[in-house]
């Protein structure tokens, strides 16, 4: 640092503040200002503790995103307990599953939610008394978070976040794009997902700007908010983009006002991304995954617009490293090939619900990366996902992006098929736009004129609708066992063989 003999009280400077007066989450016409929050949350603590909760015991909740999810979330979090929530969009057996798992001393649920899982409680139900003179000392490496993953293969595991994880990530995040305390951000994305709470959203609220929580993705909806609020930033899945890009409403609504659009969980469509940057919104995209609360990669604004594929640089705080064939840790190498990512760092969990991580240090993530001469990121698949054809490798995300450039689709998905003379190859399902129907001889040509023949699926369906989870990720295991069971799908569709 140079200029040591200059005081600090002379540096040119904006000083960041947290407003107890400000506005911290709203919701339609419900207003919450920091100092009400405050004030709601210890009170929420006294009820926790009413209720026999005590430091390190597990508070599901099972509701839609609400103000009152970020109370119980911090008030938890004050009593040393663990806040676990759960995705509302599961089977009764599924979220009985979790609640055994977990051990979940009680059960919160959100307004209009009844689930049939046994004993629960409405949060309208709970009494909020006089809030607690004092709360337990809380560690940074205590645990304060148990998310779900996705279950698209085996059961669900819960990853756990500790205070540490979410303070890392959060810097993660304000490190890489710059949010002021003037932010309007949205909470679109649903809170028992890490996107919800650890992008934009956190960082939001550490910086002392307002969030205005959305109940349900409504693409419609969206557009009328950022246009009455002003809103600034938001974090979503790729699908919300799609949708909301849909949406008639689209042409003449003013994004005059965003400044940070951050986008995860799987790679957007060219077309789509096309229609953000020419009504002058670069949309960001970030790599991540629950086990890193969640941020790994984020692209920045200066190179967004060229490199609208790449999921960007690693976050300041996280390594990165690609896994070598004897399972050692490599330098990344610009330019070189894709392999297996493996990341650290304070973001990064310690481990699943009672299975706690043995390794190296390093986290495997399944995920194949490459980086670019430039220092740009790329996803090129998921390991489990890669096809192995003839002795060929397969990446499905490279058919699937020749598959949505094509006219009429609007997303489709690649999984493997057994095959008595390659061993496996790809089969395609092709989700259209509504109303489209396509040539297929001129699809097949279209596919034949930008992939080598060894890459072509063999079987192309026609889909109504991909089967997708809570966060928009396509289950590209249900696709695989459908294929495997010798159903391609169980809604028509039409199959397109290849002769």
């Amino acid at each position: 640092m140079t200029g040591g003999n200059q005081g600090l009280g002379s540096w040119p400077r904006r000083r960041a503040r947290i407003s107890p007066a400000a506005e911290a989450l709203t919701q339609g016409t419900r207003r919450l200002k920091y100092e009400q929050l405050a004030d709601r949350v210890a009170r929420w603590a006294a009820a926790l503790q009413g209720l026999g909760i005590k430091r390190g015991d597990r508070v599901a909740w099972l509701g839609a995103n609400d103000i009152a999810t970020f109370e119980v979330f911090f008030a938890t979090g004050l009593r040393g307990a663990i806040f676990v929530p759960l995705n509302t969009r599961l089977a009764a057996v599924e979220l009985r599953y979790m609640l055994e798992d977990c051990g979940a001393s009680v059960l919160i649920t959100g307004d209009g939610v009844v689930p049939e899982v046994g004993d629960h409680l409405p949060v309208s139900s709970i009494e909020l008394g006089e809030p607690l003179a004092d709360e337990p000392d809380v560690d940074l490496n205590e645990p304060a978070l148990i998310l779900y993953t996705s279950g698209t293969t085996g059961k669900p595991k819960g990853a756990v976040l500790t205070h540490g994880n979410l303070t890392w990530n959060t810097f993660n995040q304000l490190v890489h794009f710059d949010l002021t305390d003037t932010e309007q951000s949205l909470c679109i994305a649903p809170l028992f997902h890490a996107v919800g709470l650890g992008q934009i959203t956190l960082p939001t609220l550490l910086k002392g700007g307002r969030v205005e929580v959305v109940t349900k993705f409504d693409a419609g909806a969206i557009l009328k908010l950022i246009d009455e609020q002003r809103i600034t930033s938001f974090s979503c899945v790729p699908t919300m983009l799609q949708l909301v890009t849909e949406h008639p409403d689209w042409a003449d609504a003013d994004l005059s006002s965003l400044r940070h659009v951050i986008y995860g969980g799987s790679t957007i469509n060219e077309s789509v991304a096309k229609e953000w940057l020419n009504r002058g919104v670069r949309i960001l995209q970030g790599y991540g995954m629950t086990e890193a609360s969640p941020g790994v990669y984020m692209a920045i604004h200066e190179g967004a617009a060229e490199h609208r594929s790449s999921m960007g640089l690693p976050h300041f705080f996280t390594d990165v490293a690609h896994r070598a064939d004897d399972g050692q840790a490599i330098d990344i190498e610009p330019g070189g090939p894709g392999r297996e990512l493996l990341i650290r760092g304070p973001n990064v969990f310690a481990g699943y619900w009672s299975h706690p991580r043995v390794d190296d240090g390093w986290l495997r993530t399944g995920d194949v990366v490459r980086t670019g001469d430039d220092g740009w990121s790329y996803v090129v698949d998921r390991v489990k996902d890669v096809i192995i054809s003839g002795g060929e490798n397969i990446y499905p995300a490279e058919v699937e992006a020749v598959l949505v450039a094509f006219e009429g689709v609007r997303s489709a998905a690649v999984v493997a098929a057994p095959d008595d003379r390659w061993g496996e190859v790809g089969v395609a399902f092709v989700e259209l736009h509504p109303g489209t129907t396509i040539d297929s001889v001129a699809l097949r040509q279209h596919l034949e004129a930008n992939l080598a023949r060894f890459k072509l699926p063999r079987d192309i369906h026609l889909v109504d609708e991909l089967p997708r989870n809570a966060t928009g990720k396509v289950l590209r295991a249900r696709l695989r066992s459908s294929v495997q069971a010798g159903r391609p799908h169980d809604t028509p569709c039409v199959n397109l063989r290849q002769q």
